[in-house]
């Protein structure tokens, strides 16, 4: 467990660490950065690099936290990887519905498993279920996420590297858009995309938060647009943190 600076979680919980580069959005993978700092601090769960590895004693955890807590899950690794077993998954899986107090988000690029899983898999309301769109190449995932029988489905636009027009938001209750940050040459966000994707959360009635604008320093962008923040949280089983506001849509 680890107190996150993701501004739309408290912490992050990696029962498994690791993974692999699959679609254009993974080109400045930050977990891959992070793991060889981990690795050269000699964190013991970091030390196979970034191959996949499943951590048992990660899974005990969540039954110590003595509060509510909202929780990113593997922000280091995907739970629906190809290496990681069915078994494992339904492990993780067990932990969050014996856990309601939490909420849990689960953010894939691996919508195909996710589809050929989710039947075998208990979908209590406190796991909320993402997949990562960063362009119209690998829009196919809103479709495998709709298929999954999550109660609060998101999209995580992050980084958003191209235009999402036209998007099929019905039964979707939350969209998050981000910019790429970080020291490398980064792949720029046009305001345009984001304020066509607002739209369309308005129109289907969407949750949208802003992240940010990203670049070489996402501090200085910041994350404004069009003068103000964008907060906005799934209405259904939230437990929020003082800091974070009520759920509803404003214009």
């Amino acid at each position: 467990m680890a107190q996150s600076s993701i501004e739309w979680t408290e912490m992050t919980w990696n029962p498994t660490t690791g993974c692999n580069k699959i679609s254009a959005g993974c080109k400045f993978c930050y977990a891959e950065v992070m793991t060889r700092r981990l690795k050269a601090m000699g964190v013991e769960k970091y030390q196979k690099g970034f191959k996949i590895a499943v951590h048992d004693r990660e899974l005990d955890l969540p039954y110590t936290w003595k509060t509510p807590k909202i929780v990113f899950v593997n922000s280091m690794s995907d739970l629906f990887h190809e290496d990681i077993s069915l078994e494992f998954i339904q492990k993780v899986f067990k932990v969050m519905n014996d856990n309601p107090q939490h909420t849990f988000q689960v953010l894939t690029k691996r919508s195909e498993r996710l589809a050929q899983f989710h039947a075998e898999l208990n979908w209590t309301p406190n796991i909320w279920m993402g997949v990562s769109i960063e362009d119209d190449r690998v829009i196919h995932r809103l479709a495998d996420l709709k298929k999954s029988s999550a109660l609060v489905k998101f999209l995580s636009c992050e980084p958003l590297i191209g235009p999402l027009q036209n998007l099929d938001l019905r039964g979707i209750d939350w969209v998050i858009v981000g910019g790429e940050s970080g020291k490398r040459k980064i792949r720029p966000m046009k305001p345009e995309w984001v304020l066509d994707i607002k739209s369309q959360c308005r129109k289907y009635n969407v949750a949208f938060f802003f992240k940010q604008w990203g670049g070489t320093n996402k501090k200085k962008t910041g994350r404004l647009l069009k003068g103000r923040t964008y907060d906005e949280m799934p209405k259904r089983n939230v437990k929020r943190r003082q800091s974070m506001p009520a759920a509803g849509i404003a214009a």
